[in-house]
Order: C-alpha cells, then structure tokens, then sequence
C-alpha cells in the first residue's frame, strides 16, 4: 500500500453527545465491531466491576461519566478508525473544543426521549464553525421517546442543519420492531436471530415478502413517514454533509446493540478521509501532497499509568508520515529531537507504535516539554498551525498542601494537572499563592480526586468565588498599585499579568479609571 492509500483509508471522528445520551456505550459497541475488545462494559455497570473502556480514570468509573477525552484505534473494513470519545459534561467543553481541532468529522449521539440538549447544541456549533461534517445517531429507541418526525424537525429547527434520515424506526420502546433501511433498502429486525436480521424491499419500496410485520400499525406509520420523507425532505448530498450542511441521520439503540453496525458501515462510506489544516500565516497543510511528516499536540494527559507517574502528549498527525526514532523539530524552541517513545491507544492501553500517518492519532512521552497547541514538524521548514482555543476561565480556588511537608509533589502535581489544560494556574504577585481557574466546579472535584489518588497530596480548597479575568495587552502600563480587593492583580503560569475583578461593576470602574489599559479575554 502507498503512503497515499494508506493515509485515505483513515477516518478519525469525535463522539459528542449531552451526558447520558449513550455516547460512551455506542463507543464500546464501535470497539467490539473493530475487534479491539471482546466484551463491552457498560458504564452504568458497577456491581460487575466492568466500567467502559473508554472511561479509564478512577472518578469516571465511579460516576459513570466521562471527564477527559480518550482515544481509540481500530481496522475496519479497509479503514483504520481513529475515535476520540469526548466528556459530556459541561464543564469539560474547553477539553471537547480543543478534541474538535483535531478530527475530520463528528457522531453526535442524541437521546430519543429527550431530543436536542443544551450541550449538544453548544458542540454541534463548534462543529459548524469549522465546517465539521457531523454524522447523527439518535439512541435509545428501544425506550418510548419523542416521534420521528418530531425529532428531525427539533434537530432542523434547533441545530439550523438540514437532516437527511438514512434510516427510519418501526415503532418504539417496547413495540419497536426494527429500522427500515433507506440507504440499503432494507429492513432491520429487531431481536431477532442474525440469520432473519434483514427482509428485502421491493422497487416501490415496500416489504418484498409476506411477513407478520406487514399487518402491524407501527409498520403502516413507518411506510406513511417514508412517504412523505421521499416527496417532501430534503433531497441527498454529498457535498452538503462534506461541508457540515447536511447531516445523515440513522436510528438505533447502542445498548442493544442494534443499528450500530449498520450506522459504522455507512459512516465509513461517508466520512472524509484527512483533511488540510491551515497554519498561522493562512498556507494550507495537505495530507498527501504535503510529503514531510507535520503534527500538532492538542492534548496532554498525566498519568495514564500512574505506576510510572508518565505523561502522554497526543498528537495528530496532519500530513506525511510518523518513524518512530525520526528526528521531529518543536516550532515553539525550533529545537530537533529524536523520538523514540511513541504510543497508539485503547483508551489506557498502550502499544509502542513505530509507523504512523496523516489522520492518525499518536501518543509521545513527555517530559514536559510540550505545551498544547505545539507544533512538530520533520521537515527543513518549521511552522505553526492555528492556535487552538482557550477558554477564559469563570470561578476561582485558592490551594494549598494540608500537609507541608509534601511541598514538592504538590508543585509537581498541580503543575502537571496544569499542563493538561483543564485547570488554569494563577499566582499572587508578592505572596506568591496558588489560585486555580476553571470554566465549571467539576474541574476543581476532579483536581483534588487526582491529587490525592495521584500524587498522594491531600489539598486546602478555599473558594474565591466567580471572577471575570482579563489579561492585559500593554503590562508596562500596570503599575502595582492598580491591584485592590475588587481588582485583583495576579501572573498566569506564563507570568502574564491578569486581573480578576469581582464583577462587571468592578471592571467598568477600573476601565474608567485606568482608560490606557487595554484588557481582552480569552474565548
């Protein structure tokens, strides 16, 4: 297989969904079909011990919930799948963006029950911005939800996308009897033996053989929805849902296992292969025709095996090829390096991986020398891709040891949590303390839960409450008498100077008192 062949045959995707929705359980059913686990945990299944391979930190299986972004790698009919599963939570949406920077599509899981979430949409836009193709599985449709119908406008309406269903559900919850199969002509039985799974359609469309479902209601409403699908909705396009415009649509239910393959198989037929990635100064980095190995690092992840205290840097690769042992350059020191620990993923299994292409997902030991957002590259030329986004962060948490004597894995630890971007780290400018910034309280749960499981440094949490923080453009201007009570002056881990005013008031007053200081916010 040539290099190009190779890099085309990959297809990397984000799962995103509201919590709860079933992103995580569709992604175990993913795995078992790519043969990377024999067995899918549910989330939900604590008493069995089996958690999801996907949710591998210690609070995650506690909680059912994903926090972090973990990858997962698998071969597929002729495509070697590279998932990213994404938190849910809100509070982790800095940890999701940045997860979106890196794909070339996106699976957005919706409960049929419960229709379009307040997360979901907030993702669903993030995807649009940056013209993601999104893919839709509506989940859970062997529980009674909202109709079909009701669903595809609530998506059109809510979303502003066009939906094209790909499939279509007969009946619901416990009268559910399977999915009619647009794209394939067919239809899909549900629990039935694999060997009855799919009756045929005729050319009008219809039940091509005598079968009991034939006499059903749930059958005659499925046909009148196609009907009127087929002459009334929006027409099929390619190059719509190339350019995020039209999103397929497919129905099934991820914990039973129905559907799923059926949405993989078409998905792969669909998805875009790697796509280009623009770099500071606007060029346009290709996959193929771009030939030197180019990659950016969007996330660093501590600990992943807490037995060797190690850090991961991910990394997609956006063109040419990844040797373990090259030679890569850091475009933030120009400085060249040779790697030879690198990593591929099965959320918290690892195996050393010694080829690696455009589209692929890789994972380098690291010392702490990358930052998220670096740019590595193995040709002559260095560059940069675009940044990747940060977040300004919105509640505060003075933290100190309990214990201190323990001084130095409480650096050590809250600089390493501090690198993987979740938290942010601020200091005072003459008493030096600690205060940590972050877009949701769950962040702050899950700091001091790793701290102690981790690093084995209990933590003081002080709350200093909400804060508006703004850095500065021009900080030889700020003069230390401009810090105060409502307008706290402090240094970011860059020693950046940022204020953190106690509120909006607060900040107006200091505008009009201080109209030279320009002050900006990060997204």
């Amino acid at each position: 297989m040539t290099l190009e062949q190779d890099i085309l045959s990959r297809r990397t995707f984000a799962i995103i969904s509201h919590p709860d929705a079933g992103k995580t359980t569709i992604t175990e059913k993913l795995l078992l079909f790519g043969g990377a686990i024999r067995d899918a945990g549910t989330v939900k299944g604590k008493k069995t011990g089996k958690f999801a391979t996907s949710d591998w930190m210690d609070i995650e299986k506690q909680r059912g919930i994903s926090v972090t972004s973990s990858v997962m790698q698998f071969d597929y009919s002729g495509c070697r799948v590279n998932i990213l599963d994404t938190p849910g939570h809100q509070d982790f949406s800095e940890d999701t963006y940045r997860t979106l920077m890196a794909v070339d599509s996106a699976v957005m899981v919706v409960d049929a029950a419960k229709g379009i979430e307040a997360q979901t949409l907030k993702l669903f836009k993030v995807c649009k911005m940056r013209g993601i193709p999104i893919f839709t599985f509506i989940n859970k449709l062997d529980r009674q939800g909202k109709e079909p119908l009701e669903l595809i406008e609530e998506l059109e309406e809510s979303l502003g996308i066009n939906a094209y269903p790909m499939n279509w559900p007969i009946g619901m919850g416990k009268e559910f009897l399977g999915i009619y199969d647009r794209y394939n002509k067919r239809i899909e039985q549900f629990r039935v033996e694999e060997d009855d799974r799919f009756l045929p359609l005729d050319e009008e469309g219809h039940l091509a053989v005598d079968h009991a479902m034939k006499q059903t209601s749930y059958y005659s409403q499925a046909m009148d929805d196609i009907e009127l699908l087929n002459e009334a909705g929006n027409a099929y396009s390619r190059d719509k849902i190339d350019r995020g415009e039209l999103t397929p649509v497919f129905f099934g239910s991820a914990l039973t296992n129905f559907g799923v393959q059926t949405f993989l198989d078409t998905y792969l037929q669909f998805a875009p292969t790697p796509q280009p990635r623009i770099t500071e100064d606007e060029q346009f980095i290709d996959p193929v025709e771009h030939n030197a190995f180019s990659g950016f690092i969007f996330k660093i992840q501590a600990n992943m095996n807490p037995a060797h205290r190690d850090r991961i840097a991910f990394v997609r690769i956006v063109s040419g090829q990844f040797d373990r042992g090259m030679n890569l350059t850091l475009a933030r020191t120009n400085k060249s390096f040779k790697v030879s620990q690198s990593t591929q993923f099965l959320a918290d299994d690892r195996e050393t991986v010694n080829t690696a292409v455009a589209g692929d997902i890789i994972g380098l030991y690291d010392s702490g020398t990358y930052q998220i957002g670096d740019t590595l590259t193995g040709g002559k030329k260095t560059f940069n891709f675009e940044k990747l986004p940060q977040f300004t962060p919105e509640i505060f948490m003075k933290v100190s040891a309990k214990n201190v004597m323990k001084g130095k894995q409480f650096q050590k630890g809250v600089l390493q949590l501090v690198q993987e971007g979740a938290i942010q780290y601020f200091k005072t400018l003459h008493t030096e303390e600690i205060i940590l910034g972050a877009v949701g309280q769950l962040q702050f749960e899950v700091f001091q839960h790793r701290m102690q499981g981790e690093y084995n440094v209990d933590v003081i949490m002080q709350p200093v409450g909400q804060k508006i923080a703004r850095w500065v453009e021009n900080e030889e201007d700020v003069k230390d008498s401009m810090h105060s009570a409502r307008s706290m002056l402090v240094k970011d881990r860059f020693d950046n100077k940022v204020f953190l005013f106690e509120n909006e008031f607060a900040m107006r007053w200091f505008n009009d008192k201080n109209e030279h200081i320009k002050l900006y916010s990060l997204l």
